[in-house]
């Protein structure tokens, strides 16, 4: 059945208002006039635009019907154009009710030039208010929905970059490509890696991250990136645990970024939070890259230990806190608040059974660094047993 149209001079004036290459330049020029960002587009782009959409309003809006959804196509390909053309919301609801106000001007002069009554005029224009409203929700719909898949192909081609940067060995970037994200191939970045793995909280933590420069994305599921500049330790949130490596060349990126993963690992396993540097953690990395060979150490060095006995753990604790608090029988004291004859007694307690080098705990005792090392080493591997 065909729709009934508005008849009589407010049917001829909406028709005359949808052809009028006056009216639409008139439009135009009122939206760029208060609309900053609309007016940086060329004339001729909102003149299409603004020409598509008074033609299928008003042909609309003259039919006794309720507008449906092909009426506002128009519209929402306008706000999808305007948002790949970098205007935001706010901005083109400006120069739109700008238009929108213009032609109701236009409207009213030539209603009562026509001799339309008021009254006519007034219901009809509150009539055309309402369904402008739908019209502006039908822009922001299609501005909405184009600027989150545009949204979407950044953060794929970012973290595809990112992937390529920091797994791939033989893998570089474009020049161009690099650009895109703020990167140089001549440049040298500090790789960073964090723990963060909820789907939820990394696009919040990437933009704090992005702050300072360089491209974050998610890589093997989890917040990383490469930066020029370190972020501020205080960035990171108190739940996560952040590890960065000294600045190097994009070439040198998937080595770095696999030491920052190895370092992180480790960090983890001491319930380390906060910003760490990689090398800081070069020692517990390096020793946990060989198990098999931690194991025969604390095999051969602890034998005469019980994993199951809880004095036997104590006494080993004491030790591995003697060695960390660099062999100062004060300092180690007053770290697991005990009296310094306390930590003495386990010390030699542990002798006793392990046999451990007698200088131990001694006045003015040191032991070599290898030797260090090594008991140091099977200390914590023998208390990291189940």
């Amino acid at each position: 059945m065909a729709l009934t149209e508005r008849a009589g001079p407010l049917g001829a004036l909406l028709r005359e208002l949808a052809v009028d290459r006056q009216v639409v330049d008139e439009m135009v020029e009122a939206a760029r006039v208060h609309s900053p960002e609309v007016a940086r587009l060329p004339p001729a782009e909102n003149r299409r635009h603004v020409a598509a959409l008074l033609a299928a309003g008003l042909a609309s809006f003259q039919r006794l019907a309720e507008p449906g959804e092909r009426d506002f196509a128009a519209a929402r390909r306008l706000g999808a154009d305007r948002a790949a053309q970098g205007v935001s919301v706010a901005g083109l609801l400006r120069g739109v009710q700008a238009g929108r106000q213009k032609v109701v001007e236009i409207a009213l002069d030539r209603g009562r030039a026509a001799g339309i009554p008021d009254t006519a005029l007034l219901e009809a224009l509150l009539e055309l208010g309402r369904y402008t409203g739908a019209l502006e929700r039908a822009l922001v719909d299609g501005h909405h929905a184009a600027e989150l898949e545009l949204l979407r192909t950044r953060r794929d081609s970012r973290n595809r970059l990112l992937r390529r940067l920091l797994l791939d060995e033989a893998a570089d970037g474009r020049p161009d490509e690099l650009a895109a994200f703020g990167l140089r191939p001549d440049g040298r970045y500090h790789c960073v890696v964090t723990d963060l793995t909820d789907p939820a909280r990394i696009p919040a933590v990437r933009r704090q991250f992005c702050g300072g420069g360089g491209v974050f994305g998610t890589v093997d599921d989890r917040l990383a990136g490469l930066a020029p500049r370190l972020p501020p330790a205080d960035l990171a949130d108190a739940a996560m645990l952040v590890v960065a490596a000294p600045a190097r060349p994009l070439a040198e990126a998937p080595t770095v970024h696999r030491l920052c993963v190895a370092a992180l690992r480790v960090a983890a396993r001491a319930g380390l939070r906060g910003l760490h540097g990689v090398v800081d953690l070069a020692g517990e990395t390096a020793l946990a890259a060989q198990p098999e060979l931690a194991g025969l150490v604390s095999a051969e060095l602890l034998g005469a230990l019980d994993p199951a006995d809880d004095f036997h753990r104590q006494l080993a604790s004491t030790a591995l806190a003697y060695l960390d608090h660099g062999q100062r029988l004060d300092l180690t004291a007053a770290a697991l608040h005990l009296h310094p004859n306390t930590v003495r007694y386990r010390l030699r307690r542990l002798q006793e059974l392990a046999g451990l080098p007698p200088t131990l705990a001694e006045p003015g005792g040191r032991w070599p660094v290898p030797q260090t090392v090594r008991w140091w080493w099977a200390l914590r591997t023998w208390l990291g047993q189940e």
